[in-house]
């Protein structure tokens, strides 16, 4: 970015020329708020106004501005969308379907194991050799949850349970 700054310098970033100010050799919006993209500042600047974005990055050593204004970026788009919750709308819109999925993996591998547990009984039922002992360890090795089934088992006692709600 700064060989790009080097070539444009008559060119001010896209900071400020939405404000209207001379851009000059240390600017610190300039290496992350190209001229070419003007979009990145106009939304920034909308959502945490210019003074506070210069302190925020005066305030952190140069190697982790970068990723905070990707950070910042990022949430004003998503402020823009959804200016009530932003980020946290669209987590909390995640959280939810994961919500949902873990449930309808739960049924599924509960009507998996029904059908198995089925399946296991019919045959006993139409062979006469089969004991009752043979019919029992079929059922018992079938009915025994794994691990994952276990986890789900405490994930459904919690999927009511939403990070928004109060308890």
């Amino acid at each position: 970015m700064e060989v790009s700054r080097k070539q444009n310098a008559s060119s001010p970033c896209a900071a400020c020329k939405l404000l209207r100010r001379r851009c000059s050799q240390d600017c610190i919006f300039a290496p992350y708020f190209p001229a070419e993209e003007p979009h990145k500042f106009a939304g920034v600047h909308k959502v945490f106004g210019a003074s506070n974005v210069s302190k925020m990055l005066q305030e952190l050593p140069e190697e982790h501005r970068g990723d905070a204004v990707s950070s910042m970026v990022y949430e004003a788009n998503a402020r823009m969308r959804d200016p009530v919750y932003g980020c946290v709308g669209a987590i909390s819109y995640l959280q939810q379907q994961i919500d949902g999925l873990r449930q309808q993996l739960a049924q599924t591998q509960a009507e998996m194991l029904h059908l198995k547990v089925r399946q296991a009984a019919s045959s006993h039922a139409t062979s006469p050799s089969n004991s009752g002992s043979q019919l029992s360890y079929a059922l018992l090795s079938h009915s025994k949850p794994s691990n994952f089934e276990m986890d789900m088992v405490v994930d459904q006692a919690n999927f009511t349970q939403s990070m928004w709600s109060s308890t």
